[in-house]
């Protein structure tokens, strides 16, 4: 896996947002559209990790595809399981997602990812 990558989605104004910022600072990274190339459950640990958050707090419980599959934020599950569940349905992942030289940053808002650059 490159080091440096931006978990991107095109149709998402924040994530274009974020990729803005990328470009605008002249960052050497992969871009990668998350939703055709969905990380693993090993690169997803790892993002976590790196953020200091709980799988939960990475789902975006207010999309449809949440509800869809009868989710709730109260759901007793193990992390492992919100892991498998976010590279199964990747729409689930917030987005935008920097990861580069070694620290990780969540582009809500896009501005955060200044910090790691």
């Amino acid at each position: 896996m490159e080091k440096n990558r931006f978990y991107h989605n095109p149709r998402c104004r924040k994530s274009r947002e974020g990729l803005k910022i990328v470009e605008e600072n002249k960052i050497d990274v992969k871009i990668v559209e998350y939703l055709k190339e969905p990380p693993s459950e090993k690169e997803l640990e790892m993002i976590l990790d790196g953020l200091g958050i709980k799988a939960l707090d990475l789902i975006r419980t207010q999309e449809k595809r949440f509800a869809e599959l009868n989710l709730k934020k109260s759901d007793i599950r193990d992390e492992s399981d919100w892991i498998k569940l976010m590279t199964e349905n990747p729409i689930l992942i917030e987005r935008p997602i920097l990861l580069y030289n070694g620290k990780v940053a969540l582009g809500r808002p896009p501005e955060n990812l200044l910090a790691i650059i």
